[in-house]
């Protein structure tokens, strides 16, 4: 069992993991709901889909956040989780239904917390699933029992950022002086 309370130097982190997205400009929405909600790390697996460099898409899309972001791209799930968690990553996986802990009951604080989007239209893989430490769902009332790519990540963002400042926890995932010094280097292109 992983001790998520117990990172090195206490550091706070958010990634989101994006799966198999087909459609970079969906990405890309996500990509400036990172900007917004501070998760400073996006890793993009790309095993069934037609990869794309994060950088070259989006400037209207994603109003350039992907400039202020870091990205990692991966071949597989299983690799790009296994860094997650060897990093010390509690890897929170988004899924629309099953077994999954409804969003706003489910503790989003540890200090390092991965969140899990899988493609437009399959969702996450099942292996993706079966690797996570967990799994959320947005409780949904309508007929319609899907939403968004982007729209869910916002929602689970804003829920993981919501309990963090409730917790007392700082709401920016990336360090003060890390975020000085990353608007500093961008600020001198």
């Amino acid at each position: 069992m992983r001790r998520y309370e117990e990172v090195a130097e206490g550091r706070q982190q958010g990634v989101v993991v994006l799966e198999d997205i087909h459609d970079p400009h969906n990405a890309e929405a996500v990509f400036r709901t990172c900007d917004a909600f501070g998760f400073q790390r996006v890793c993009l697996i790309f095993d069934q889909e037609q990869p794309f460099d994060p950088r070259r898409v989006g400037k209207l899309s994603s109003s350039s956040a992907n400039k202020w972001l870091d990205f990692d791209v991966y071949g597989s799930a299983r690799e790009c989780l296994a860094e997650l968690h060897r990093e010390v990553y509690e890897v929170v996986a988004t899924v629309a239904a099953g077994e999954a802990e409804e969003l706003f009951a489910a503790e989003l604080t540890a200090p390092r917390i991965a969140l899990l989007l899988g493609n437009e239209q399959r969702g996450l893989t099942e292996e993706a699933i079966a690797l996570a430490d967990r799994q959320v769902t947005i409780p949904m009332t309508g007929m319609v029992r899907s939403l968004n790519l982007s729209v869910t990540a916002a929602i689970a963002l804003y829920e993981v950022t919501r309990q963090r400042r409730q917790a007392g926890m700082e709401a920016y995932l990336l360090p003060r002086e890390e975020r000085e010094a990353l608007r500093n280097r961008l600020s001198e292109r």
